[in-house]
């Protein structure tokens, strides 16, 4: 008796643990309608207005001069934005996952800040920085050096808004790799550049990625901050979604929508560059990683000790 009562908990639980069909069915579509209704049909208005007079006229709102301009800077922003981010949350994963020092956790909290703090908050903190009764400003004056209203203080904003992206990425995936690899290159000899090359990199190259896809995203839709230290300039200062803005609240719902529906495609296709991240890291199981950076670093040693 004792026996088949063991032997009928597994059963037990399984049916414990199992969902009606028709609650399953229930939950599916209400996600799905979920989904619907604060995803899809947003996305499919926007296009639809964008599209509402026709190619010609979407064509036209997106080559007039203020939308390149606000195009070309937001892609500038973002493109100096993202490789100091990248820069900086490798420097600081690296540092916090492989390494015990003084002030450790304070750097943790710091990295989290712009989580915790409005972003038109953080752009004011640059006008009371950098403005011209800010605390630096008659300095930026005396050295001719132009930050806010400028690009530079939309560089500074935008760096301070993403800058938490690849480091939070990278932290955790680097703290569950250990530092036994590491240890095991240097008693080889490798040298810091090797061992982060050869070890630590192909490890973590997925969540990097990763990291650096959401910073991207986040640094071409981002508004508080930039629009507090922009001063909406026309064709000098304003981004695509501040230029979004400034059509909108001029009428100019066409247009609007249609430099909406660019920002839109980014967004498309930064989900799809993120499935595709998060499809090949699951077929990479950090132990078949751990094997192969081992084995590459003893194979390639030799050949490359006289490189680096």
């Amino acid at each position: 008796m004792a026996t088949l009562a063991l032997g009928s908990r597994p059963a037990v639980a399984a049916r414990a643990t199992r969902e009606p069909p028709l609650v399953k069915l229930a939950l599916t579509l209400l996600a799905i309608g979920f989904m619907g209704l604060f995803l899809v049909v947003p996305l499919a208005a926007v296009f639809a207005q964008a599209l509402e007079k026709g190619w010609t006229a979407y064509v036209a709102a997106l080559t007039e001069p203020m939308a390149l301009s606000a195009l070309k800077l937001t892609l500038l922003t973002a493109g100096i934005a993202v490789p100091l981010n990248l820069v900086f949350g490798i420097a600081a994963a690296w540092a916090i996952a492989k390494f015990e020092f003084p002030g450790r956790s304070v750097l943790v909290t710091l990295i989290d800040l712009p989580f915790g703090v409005s972003p038109v908050i953080s752009g004011m903190v640059f006008i009371l920085l950098f403005g011209r009764q800010g605390l630096l400003g008659p300095w930026a004056q005396a050295h001719d050096l132009r930050i806010v209203f400028a690009v530079p203080g939309l560089v500074l904003a935008t760096v301070f808004v993403t800058f938490p992206f690849v480091a939070r990425e990278l932290i955790p995936l680097m703290q569950a790799e250990g530092t036994e690899e590491e240890e095991a290159a240097r008693v080889l000899g490798a040298s810091g550049w090797q061992m982060f090359r050869r070890v630590t990199l192909p490890n973590v190259k997925w969540g990097l990625l990763y990291g650096v896809i959401l910073c991207n995203a986040r640094a071409m839709g981002e508004f508080g901050a930039v629009s507090v230290v922009s001063g909406h300039i026309r064709g000098r200062t304003n981004t695509l979604p501040l230029h979004v803005e400034i059509l909108y609240n001029e009428y100019q719902f066409q247009a609007a929508f249609a430099a909406a529906s660019v920002l839109a495609l980014l967004a498309l296709v930064t989900l799809v560059a993120k499935i595709i991240v998060e499809w090949r890291s699951a077929g990479h199981e950090p132990v078949e990683g751990r094997t192969a950076s081992g084995a590459g670093f003893a194979a390639g040693r030799r050949g490359d000790s006289n490189v680096d």
